[in-house]
């Protein structure tokens, strides 16, 4: 009896961590390995304060967050995928819905290809600025990491006493 009793107890915890857990891969698929090494981090970082990185993106790309969360639990994409469609959307002027649809249709071949049908032709200058761009927002700091927000010079003289 105490043997059930401890076997349902662990799985009613384990349903509870599952329920409560995000439904995103944190694994980038784009055919590019530093594109996808950017994308990983993005998720990881992500993760970590969700919350966040949504006020983060509608501020970006100056979209509400209900249009995030559709991307994101509705089309149920990562939040490293949901960064690429706003990315690509406002690289090539097309609206969310449009590149989310190609995501729909191509998320097995990866971003490289999606990129390819919104009109940005891999090894182009464009696909190599949405690579640097998806490296920027992987490398920004926020509050919780301890990036900076200063301008970086350090030579200010500080507050006086």
């Amino acid at each position: 009896m105490m043997k059930t009793k401890m076997i349902a107890t662990v799985l009613f915890a384990f349903g509870i961590m599952l329920s409560t857990a995000q439904n995103f891969s944190l694994q980038a698929k784009s055919g590019d390995v530093e594109l996808d090494a950017s994308l990983n981090d993005i998720n990881i970082k992500a993760k970590a304060d969700l919350t966040l990185f949504k006020k983060d993106l509608s501020v970006e790309f100056n979209i509400g967050e209900p249009k995030i969360d559709k991307l994101i639990i509705d089309m149920k994409m990562s939040p490293a995928d949901a960064y690429m469609t706003l990315q690509i959307a406002e690289m090539t002027k097309k609206e969310p819905d449009v590149v989310a649809t190609s995501y729909t249709t191509n998320k097995d071949k990866g971003w490289g290809v999606i990129a390819k049908e919104m009109g940005i032709k891999p090894g182009s200058p464009e696909f190599h600025e949405l690579k640097g761009k998806a490296k920027g927002k992987k490398d920004k700091g926020n509050k919780h990491d301890g990036g900076g927000n200063g301008n970086g010079k350090g030579n200010g003289k500080g507050k006086k006493k």
